[in-house]
């Protein structure tokens, strides 16, 4: 195709130069003898009689005449093409043939006898069968529509386990221009080899022939991986290990240290079929990172796999746990920088779990029951059955968990614990605080099954009889959590049901200010004079008993006092509800900036520098996706679900913007070392959002006036109508906007009663609280997550983080406000982390 081309081009080529020298001899005149004539004659007889030019002049002569400058040019640009296609080859086109994807994959090949000699990877057995299954699975991928990018496969690990027959880890490299890169995605690469599995329409069962090679078609599982995980794996590895645990109960040692230098291991435990492998980890000690730097990952198979990851460990560990796997193979991938930094801990081969208990409830009789391989951490796969009966069918079963809630199964799967109670389905999730579920059946059939993606965190349960007509003991009240309270503690300020169902729908308490009853503990020491003869505000630093509506001192003691917080008066005895007050006051800056109202989010105004020190800009991968607030000089506070995608929860694709008004005028950027996602967060019901971020390096003093820590409130801490709420964001200005402000906006909003709250929007925790305005005009929006809702105390006092950016129907809709995270909820679980 191009040699005819090419030669249509030339035939045309000769054929227009013949027409333009017959079309010059045609325009040729025949020469008159005028005055002119005569004149060119004798100019060119003249130019005949001058000396020629010699050496260089004639060479300079000649180099200038036109004819030869155009010559000259065109080899100069030649040249310098040529040159910059070497330069473009070598340095970007040669390094993108270069990289390389990766990825680790393994089934399950049916009808082959297992036999010790495939563990030794030196051995001639393992090398024979490894070259027959790594010649199919190459084939697989050569007559494949990424034959051109494919490089090899590399089997790596054959093993067994109680289905027979033998389990192939491999690994497969692929050469793909970065332009390409997409050509070999994880989900290509599956579906070419699944494609490939001819299933047996003789036997309908899941093994097909892969090229003649029976494999199970569910064992298939390939994902993609770095090539730090492929190379280090190989021969250049510091340490590759292979442990194997042949007995049960026989604990094999593992100790990894890296005081000589740089740490990436992997070890591979191995157990013998039908047995699984307990991991117990004694101690780690390492820097926290978010395992980018130092971690241990653990992985429910015998390479690196993300899709069988069964934990991770990104901090040090000081007290001893345990993880289980779900099949007789484990793999421990170490990395510890440079330090004096080490791992202890050993393993060992146990029994698979498929427990089946029936217990007699006896009335005032109490037992225990607990989650599989307890006090292990809970496998991805596991199973448990509990049979009880009570002496009396008015008789039900009450489980009273410490950290575990049962809710009916929605739409959404369940994400950790699928539950069938004759046989109706519940899901399971962790919470910070007890639950009782309630069976109204004497004789019922429990049956668990874990469903988390990871290991999750073991649980335990306290199993009584209860009177099903009556639950509670008389002058008592059955919250939704199903705990019981006394009636007379409903409606008294404090979340005794640890859902609020005690609180809400309550009328507002009348203020009994000379009345002989006591007043509502609503009233009392809030901050604000409620009654005319202000009794309410009377003997406030008086020691009471501690609840979470009463400021708690270092000392222990309690006083009546709710926002004794920094507020200026020296409370409590140990003077320490005045200590740690750096925060919450902003510096008086000369104002810049655009005029208010020009760029208005949600009925917000521009801001000033310096009017809110603690608002921080997240940007992931350069662009703005999140907001912030200062707590101290290295640690950040925001929402978990800004960092609940696999992705996004990596550190080093985040960075923090300080001290900035406009965007892209940060007064400080930082990079982030960790990030702290609260371990309860629920992603579908937004419970438990909060995370915290750890800066590389804390921010300069220098920067005070500019970046300045908020104050964290108490959990005894209570908003009144004299505070000042404010919300603050470079988030969208509307729900149908498409450009982001770039001037911080700030818009000044109401706390709504948790009861309102619930009546318009339904599923609220106690953990969440709602602020707006009931027309709708001022809102936080999307870009605003994460960032602070700060009230300002009473007399120009000052600002607390009350709330966290977090969900809400829309934005700025009418009678439907923001909902943030509660703060105060979370103080503890905050100083926990950062102190």
């Amino acid at each position: 195709m191009g040699t005819e081309r090419e030669a249509n081009e030339k035939a045309s080529g000769e054929g227009d130069a013949s027409q333009l020298e017959a079309a010059s001899i045609a325009d040729v005149s025949v020469e008159v003898a005028t005055v002119d004539h005569t004149l060119q004659k004798i100019c060119r007889k003249y130019r005949k009689t001058r000396r020629k030019p010699k050496g260089l002049k004639r060479l300079q002569a000649r180099l200038l005449s036109i004819p030869h400058l155009a010559v000259i040019i065109t080899a100069v640009v030649f040249v310098v093409l040529i040159i910059m296609w070497s330069l473009l080859w070598v340095f970007l086109f040669r390094r993108e043939s270069n990289s390389g994807v990766y990825f680790a994959g393994m089934f399950r090949v049916a009808n082959v006898e297992f036999i010790p000699e495939y563990r030794q990877a030196e051995s001639r057995e393992f090398v024979s069968l490894a070259g027959k299954i790594q010649h199919v699975v190459s084939n697989v991928f050569k007559v494949s529509s990424v034959a051109r990018l494919y490089k090899q496969a590399i089997i790596s690990d054959l093993s067994n386990n109680d289905k027979g027959g033998v389990l192939v880890h491999f690994w497969m490299a692929f050469v793909v221009p970065q332009l390409r890169s997409k050509s070999v995605c994880e989900e290509c690469v599956e579906a070419i080899f699944r494609d490939s599995v001819h299933i047996s329409m003789m036997n309908r069962s899941s093994v097909g022939y892969l090229l003649g090679l029976p494999v199970d078609m569910d064992s298939i599982l390939i994902n993609a991986v770095e090539r730090s995980d492929y190379s280090s794996s190989g021969a250049g590895s510091q340490c590759v290990g292979k442990l194997y645990a042949n007995l049960p109960g026989l604990s094999v040692p593992l100790n990894v240290f890296s005081s000589w230098g740089d740490v990436s291991c992997h070890v591979k435990l191995t157990s013998a079929p039908g047995s699984l492998i307990r991991l117990t980890v004694t101690s780690f000690l390492i820097e926290p990172s978010d395992c980018v730097s130092d971690g241990l990952t653990a992985y429910d198979a015998l390479l690196p796999m993300r899709g069988r990851i069964l934990h991770r460990m990104c901090e040090p560990v000081s007290r001893s746990f345990s993880l289980v796997s779900t099949s007789n193979v484990m793999l421990l991938s170490f990395r510890m920088t440079n330090g004096n930094k080490s791992f202890r801990g050993h393993f060992e081969a146990i029994a698979e779990e498929m427990s089946q208990i029936e217990t007699h409830v006896e009335p005032d009789i109490i037992g225990q029951i607990y989650s599989p391989f307890h006090p292990s951490l809970l496998p991805p796969q596991c199973f448990s059955t509990w049979k009880f009966e009570t002496p009396s069918s008015a008789l039900g079963v009450a489980l009273q968990f410490q950290n575990y809630v049962l809710k009916p199964k929605e739409v959404n799967g369940c994400e950790h614990g699928w539950w069938k109670v004759n046989e109706i389905i519940f899901c399971g999730s962790y919470v910070g605080h007890h639950t009782v579920f309630r069976i109204s059946d004497h004789s019922p059939e429990v049956e668990f099954r874990c469903s988390s993606r990871i290991s999750a965190q073991p649980f335990q349960a306290t199993y009584s009889s209860y009177n099903i007509s009556q639950p509670c003991p008389e002058n008592h009240f059955l919250c939704s959590t199903g705990l019981c309270v006394e009636k007379s503690r409903r409606c008294d300020g404090l979340d005794d049901c640890q859902d609020e169902s005690d609180e809400v729908f309550c009328s507002r308490p009348t203020k009994n200010c000379g009345g002989n009853s006591p007043l509502h503990p609503l009233f009392v020491c809030n901050g604000e004079s409620d009654c005319p003869n202000g009794i309410d505000e009377t003997n406030c630093t008086q020691e009471t008993t501690c609840s979470a509506i009463r400021y708690q001192c270092s000392s222990g003691s309690c006083i009546l006092k709710k926002n004794a917080k920094c507020d200026g008066v020296l409370d409590c005895q140990d003077h320490s509800d005045e200590a740690d007050c750096a925060c919450g006051r902003p510096s008086s800056v000369k104002k810049t900036g655009s005029p208010p109202g020009r760029e208005r989010i949600v009925g917000g105004d521009n801001s000033v520098e310096g009017e809110w020190p603690w608002q921080v800009s997240l940007h992931f991968s350069g662009q703005l996706y999140c907001g912030a607030s200062v707590l101290s000089s290295d640690w950040l506070v925001s929402a978990a679900h800004c960092f609940s995608k696999e992705r996004l929860s990596d550190p080093r694709y985040w960075s923090a913007h300080l001290g900035m008004l406009t965007q892209g005028s940060a007064k400080h950027v930082a990079e982030i070392q960790r990030i702290v996602v609260h371990e309860y967060y629920d992603e579908y019901t937004f419970d438990y959002d909060i995370a915290l971020l750890q800066l590389k390096k804390p921010w300069p003093p220098s920067l005070s006036p500019l970046v300045q820590p908020v104050c964290l409130p108490p959990s005894s801490h209570a908003v009144t109508d004299s505070h000042r709420c404010v919300v603050t964001g470079w988030g969208y200005r509307s729900e149908d906007d498409k450009v982001l402000p770039s001037v911080l906006q700030k818009a000044e909003v109401s706390i709504v009663s948790q009861t309102d709250c619930k009546k318009s929007l339904g599923p609220v925790s106690s953990r969440m609280l709602c602020a707006g305005v009931a027309s709708g005009e001022r809102d936080a929006c999307r870009g605003d997550s994460g960032g602070p809702l700060s009230c300002q105390a009473p007399g120009r006092g000052r600002w607390f983080l009350i709330g966290i950016v977090s969900w809400g129907s829309g934005c700025g809709r009418p009678n439907l406000p923001g909902v943030f995270t509660r703060v105060n909820k979370f103080t503890s679980w905050i100083y926990s982390h950062i102190s």
